[in-house]
């Protein structure tokens, strides 16, 4: 039997969170690695469709910005286990209680800040496809409606992520304290709700639109509309599942929710990209999805040499739903001109 090297003065309890810190941490890098692909094939698609209107450069400003501050977020991540781990190894107690107990210094303080500003721009970005989705039919007001109550709730945690921010980067407290602890909780339940009613009421309008495009579609084309791909891309619903079971072993103070902090983190800025890529080639929703008024097929038969040819002129594509409030606009969506073919990038 190999001889004992391990710590000497900390519990079980307290070596099992540093294995899950570490884990966290590679997760974390996991994830991040992923992101700057999703990244650059975004930002190809946005900058090559710069000059069709505001929305591909506000959208590459966006996820810019993200990376940013994703990329601070796995820096002070790292400088964080160099920090516990390395620079101050035997502090008593072990690294763990160090890190407890050093919450004022910067790179944990930029970590809660970064940690806070990722998770509120995320669950912006998914209120304002919900109500894309729900503005597709032309019914602009219901839409407005139907936000209300995730708006409220996200108000609500972002005031409550505020303290939790300052209250965990207080001295002698911690993320792990009483009252940081309550009010991590309850800003995770409340920003955690949010996310779970918007991806809700996402997928419920897809599924409400299935019959409408399933009448006015091929079956092939209306799928690309209502595919689980594209229920699981638009609702954000990979980042749901794993906040919740990040909120479940934070709130029982589990070890394991620093690898699902990691990986709920990781997941929701790779939905956010999964869902601006597809924005970014023109196969998302847009609000005028179902609206859009288009002129009617035309054939035309010749006969030449004793062959009949048939031609097909499609002037624009008609789905059918009911129509737009009359003088609505949308920044968000491209408007086709009549008379001109339909383009992939259109639909």
């Amino acid at each position: 039997m190999s001889p004992y090297y391990g710590p000497t003065d900390e519990d079980n309890a307290t070596i099992e969170y540093e294995r899950n810190f570490i884990a966290g941490d590679v997760v974390v890098g996991t994830a991040y690695g992923i992101q700057l692909v999703l990244w650059a094939n975004c930002a190809l698609w946005l900058w090559k469709r710069r000059r069709h209107g505001r929305q591909p450069m506000l959208l590459l400003s966006y996820m810019t910005a993200m990376l940013l501050i994703e990329s601070l977020f796995v820096a002070v991540q790292a400088r964080t286990v160099q920090f516990i781990y390395i620079d101050n190894r035997n502090y008593p107690g072990g690294p763990w209680k160090f890190f407890l107990e050093s919450q004022t210094a910067a790179v944990n303080v930029i970590f809660y800040a970064t940690l806070f500003l990722l998770t509120f721009l995320s669950d912006l970005l998914v209120l304002w496809r919900c109500w894309v989705i729900w503005a597709a039919s032309g019914q602009r007001k219901l839409a407005w409606a139907v936000i209300t109550v995730p708006v409220t709730l996200l108000l609500a945690s972002f005031a409550l992520g505020t303290l939790w921010t300052l209250e965990s980067s207080q001295p002698h407290l911690s993320l792990y304290s009483a009252l940081p602890m309550a009010y991590g909780t309850a800003y995770y339940a409340i920003s955690l709700s949010s996310n779970i009613i918007l991806t809700l009421l996402i997928i419920g309008r897809l599924v409400a639109y299935r019959r409408t495009l399933l009448e006015s579609l091929p079956a092939d084309l209306a799928t690309h509309y209502i595919s689980l791909a594209t229920v699981v891309i638009e609702s954000a619903a990979l980042y749901s599942v794993f906040a919740l079971l990040f909120l479940v072993t934070y709130a029982i103070d589990n070890p394991t929710n620093q690898i699902w902090l990691g990986v709920a983190s990781g997941c929701q800025q790779i939905a956010n990209l999964l869902i601006i890529y597809r924005l970014a080639q023109g196969n998302a929703w847009k609000s005028d999805t179902l609206a859009t008024k288009t002129n009617p097929i035309h054939f035309r038969s010749t006969i030449n040499n004793g062959t009949l040819t048939t031609n097909t002129n499609i002037h624009s594509f008609h789905i059918a739903a009911p129509p737009a409030s009359s003088g609505s606009s949308d920044p968000d969506s491209e408007s086709k001109p009549e008379g001109q073919p339909l383009s992939k990038d259109t639909v």
